[in-house]
């Protein structure tokens, strides 16, 4: 079969054969070696984005394409009326990572938005059970674009569309702890939905304070605490999980995560904490056909073992330093925010233009090889794969300057 190596061409074929709910696609890419991809042009680009925070360890990772090319040859499928050892030792592997305690239990989904509609019914069933009828999540949130992920999600533009989501959910400002205090203070609440950083408004995190607080108001209160950490779990700020970084004694309730954890292969799971949270979910309650088949199951697990072996967390702690200390040579910009390899940048007031962070985008792709990707109007994220080198951030420092200089000359 031909490819197209055109723009016309493959784009005509894109809006002829494809559902146009991400709008016009970027570039045509066709093939990537770590933290690089060529495009249908044979134009080579340092892709800064991973896949969104998916590609762990960059593109086609040696270890990666050996294990799925050796499990699909044994056994690729099998649904869940039967298991796997790869689906067995996987979830052994991410209780132990999660420093999960005895009777603690893992579902394993196809996405990020998969696992948090199998949270938000652990909770909804724990409403049930309990009386309590609040749920909560965080202006600013993304948890998905499934109904019940999306009735989690605070941006409207994703919301209105779509009329009346699951009832009962409201929304906290981000580390208002007075807010939190209120609204726990009725004692009716079931859940709290929390993302310990906010990655699609911008990578903004959450406080200590205010993660230590909703834990204890959530214990108090008989209250689930769940934390979305899709994009920041797997090794993305340096820790195993972004909870982590508050110490061995912080333990949600359930967790969601997916992005990485599979290295581009598709993969989301829902570890619950406990013997209460770990058997809420019973026998015919929720389900799934693809999730945690051996294929999957398989590319997770040689993600966290390359993971651990090449200490890629602390990779990410020092890459991120390096991206830091390099962007805060640039008077272009403003706040920088940066967690390991998970790093939101702002704009500095003085940069003009409605969308001043869309138009360096398109100009650090079209003319410096650069993926990286706006969240707002004048903030930027990078999420690059946690292998990443020294020689490859300093290419990306090289290529971001010259981008800035562009866009404000």
């Amino acid at each position: 079969m031909s490819h197209p190596h055109h723009d016309a061409d493959w784009l005509t074929r894109y809006e002829r054969s494809l559902m146009g709910v991400f709008g016009t696609p970027q570039q045509l890419l066709q093939t990537g070696a770590g933290a690089w991809v060529t495009d249908a042009e044979g134009r080579q680009l340092l892709d800064m984005l991973g896949g969104i925070a998916v590609n762990a360890l960059g593109h086609g990772h040696r270890r990666i394409v050996e294990a799925i090319t050796e499990q699909a040859a044994a056994l690729g499928h099998i649904s869940n009326l039967f298991t796997s050892e790869p689906q067995i030792r996987l979830a052994e592997q991410l209780l132990q990572l999660c420093r999960a305690p005895e009777g603690s239990t893992v579902f394993f989904a196809n996405s990020g938005s998969e696992a948090n509609e199998a949270a938000l019914k652990a909770v909804l069933k724990h409403r049930s059970a309990t009386g309590r009828q609040r749920i909560l999540a965080l202006e600013n949130s993304f948890h998905g674009r499934t109904l019940g992920a999306l009735s989690l999600t605070h941006k409207p533009a994703y919301r209105e569309p779509f009329g009346p989501l699951v009832p009962g959910i409201e929304f906290l400002p981000p580390n208002d702890l007075d807010a939190l205090e209120e609204v726990f203070a009725a004692d009716d609440v079931a859940g709290i939905f929390l993302e310990p950083i906010q990655g699609e408004a911008g990578v903004l995190p959450l406080t200590d304070q205010y993660l230590l607080r909703a834990r204890e108001l959530t214990r108090r209160h008989q209250a689930l605490m769940v934390l979305d950490e899709v994009q920041t779990g797997v090794g993305r700020t340096g820790d195993w999980f972004r909870h982590q970084a508050l110490g061995q004694g912080f333990l949600p309730d359930l967790m969601t995560l997916a992005k990485g954890l599979g290295s581009g292969f598709p993969i989301g799971a829902l570890v619950a904490f406990g013997p209460d949270a770990g058997c809420m979910l019973q026998a015919g309650q929720h389900g799934t056909t693809f999730g945690g088949n051996p294929l999957a199951a398989v590319a997770a697990e040689t993600t966290l073992a390359v993971i651990e072996e090449e200490d890629l967390l602390t990779n990410a702690a020092r890459r991120g330093r390096q991206i830091t200390a390099g962007l805060q040579r640039q008077p272009q910009l403003g706040e920088i925010r940066c967690f390991g390899l998970h790093i939101g940048i702002d704009l500095a007031e003085e940069v003009a233009g409605p969308e001043p962070a869309k138009e360096l985008v398109t100009i650090a792709r079209q003319r410096h090889g650069l993926i990286i990707n706006a969240t707002g109007p004048r903030t930027l994220r990078l999420a690059p794969p946690l292998n990443i080198t020294a020689d490859e951030v300093d290419a990306f420092l090289d290529r971001f300057t010259s981008t800035l200089a562009e866009l404000t000359r």
